[in-house]
């Protein structure tokens, strides 16, 4: 029960690794409440977890008129904001010179602009109350990059840094701000994203993704969660400014060296 007497806000909790991570936090005594921009998606996740404990809110990251209800949401339901999980994600893709730039401006206000506003809203209340802590959900694609993906991957990097900028400015409030950054994750999202994959070279996309990682699998929702879990909670007190990957070990692969594995031989041989 390491997050007992805890309460959080996580966005982006009807699904995916949001979804997961209100279960975990749930399980390990926290009071949550969970937003999404789809009420549905947030009461059969509520429904699930059969806990007085949940508390949902819909709304739009992007409107920070909405991030504001929320985090009032939260401290309505537990009387403080002890932890933000800004979660709430889109990861369309497209290079830079064909992707539509009303699409690329949105990913950028999800994946960025959401959480600076949650930040915004949040950080007031912690400060109140004497402290609290910021997990942001990242991706490994925040510190490398994907083909055809630009605005996810500077999404997730501009995250990354703010992140970052976050914990240098409020440490001295005692906010810590920290970042989980998962590998490939089997979440509805990324199934959807890998199925014309899977279609075009006529096998399961996540085994060859999973060929040069050196877990050799992706991850599962559930296996983002204990991450987050401790760094919400007292065991990382003296953590902040941290990027943790959740990757399986992917981020220490070179690619070069990958190829080479892949045919069955060593580097050099």
């Amino acid at each position: 029960m390491r997050l007992d007497g805890k309460t959080a806000l996580i966005t982006g909790g009807g699904r995916g690794i949001g979804a997961a991570i209100a279960k975990r936090f749930v399980d390990d005594g926290a009071k949550i409440v969970i937003s999404d921009i789809r009420k549905d998606l947030l009461e059969e996740v509520a429904k699930s977890l059969k806990s007085k404990n949940v508390e949902i809110c819909a709304g739009d990251v992007t409107n920070f008129e909405d991030v504001q209800k929320m985090v009032a949401a939260t401290v309505k339901f537990g009387g403080k904001i002890d932890v933000l999980v800004n979660n709430a994600g889109i990861d369309p893709g497209g290079s830079i010179v064909d992707i539509d730039i009303a699409l690329w401006k949105k990913i950028l206000d999800v994946n960025l602009n959401g959480p600076f506003f949650c930040m915004r809203a949040a950080i007031p209340e912690m400060i109140k109350q004497g402290g609290g802590s910021i997990v942001n959900i990242a991706s490994l694609a925040g510190v490398r990059c994907l083909p055809s993906m630009p605005a996810y991957c500077a999404s997730k990097g501009g995250l990354i840094q703010l992140a970052l900028q976050c914990a240098l400015e409020y440490g001295p409030q005692k906010i810590r701000s920290n970042v989980v950054a998962p590998g490939a994750t089997k979440t509805e999202m990324l199934v959807n994203a890998m199925s014309s994959l899977t279609k075009a070279i006529k096998r399961d996309a996540f085994e060859v993704l999973a060929e040069s990682v050196p877990l050799r699998r992706a991850a599962t929702p559930d296996e983002i969660t204990g991450a987050c879990s401790f760094l919400a909670s007292d065991d990382s007190a003296f953590i902040t400014g941290a990027v943790l990957m959740v990757d399986g070990g992917a981020a220490i692969v070179d690619v070069s060296g990958a190829s080479v594995a892949r045919v069955g031989v060593g580097w050099g041989v």
